[in-house]
């Protein structure tokens, strides 16, 4: 398999972090969206990451419909999702907040970065999206003794957060006072410590 895109993306670097945990092989195209655009679009013709190239040629879009796809490709029980109802979903629903953490935090940038004319609306709007996600999140991971968000082992709820985490705060250097946030820094300072976060991770490299 193929993954392409940059791990400065909480999006791609998920992907890659799960796919190291699963032990499943692949090769990695840190492309650039906007820098090597022409590179990814033969893939993905919406010339986003992550990208995941099959090794039957098929390609996947969208992080949440790759790590569907990888999880097929492990038994039940090394999947890292809950495979049980409810905390099957209660999974996904701490993940899918992450991603719209982050992707929140990606309008926000371009918004900042792309336009001449910032809208101080679109901003205040992003900025209190971002901070009721994260009010959410720490109480939900404070209510759990846990090692991890689902018990012992590390799921993609974790990664996800921890991701998204590092991508806002990185692109957004000030916005997000962790002392306000004391369990989900806990979460994020176990997860980066581990090899694998510092095997797939990159600094935020701001677009050209």
């Amino acid at each position: 398999m193929i993954l392409i895109g940059q791990y400065d993306s909480s999006f791609v670097r998920r992907v890659g972090i799960a796919l190291r945990l699963y032990g499943l092989p692949f090769e990695h195209r840190p492309w650039s969206t906007f820098g090597e655009a022409d590179k990814i679009r033969p893939y993905n013709p919406l010339t986003r990451v992550p990208t995941l190239v099959l090794d039957d040629g098929d390609v996947l879009v969208e992080s949440h419909v790759i790590l569907d796809y990888v999880d097929s490709l492990v038994a039940p029980e090394r999947r890292m999702y809950p495979t049980a109802e409810p905390e099957r979903h209660r999974g996904m629903k701490v993940a899918a907040l992450a991603t719209g953490l982050a992707d929140k935090g990606v309008s926000l940038f371009y918004e900042k970065r792309l336009h001449g004319e910032v809208s101080d609306l679109w901003v205040e709007r992003c900025r209190t999206q971002i901070g009721t996600v994260l009010d959410v999140l720490e109480k939900d991971r404070a209510g759990r003794p846990t090692p991890y968000w689902f018990g012992e082992a590390i799921g993609h709820a974790d990664i996800a957060v921890a991701a998204a985490l590092r991508h806002v705060m990185d692109s957004h250097p000030g916005m997000i006072a962790l002392d306000a946030y004391p369990a989900l820094a806990a979460h994020a300072a176990k997860l980066e410590a581990l090899p694998v976060f510092q095997e797939i991770q990159q600094p935020f490299i701001p677009p050209e």
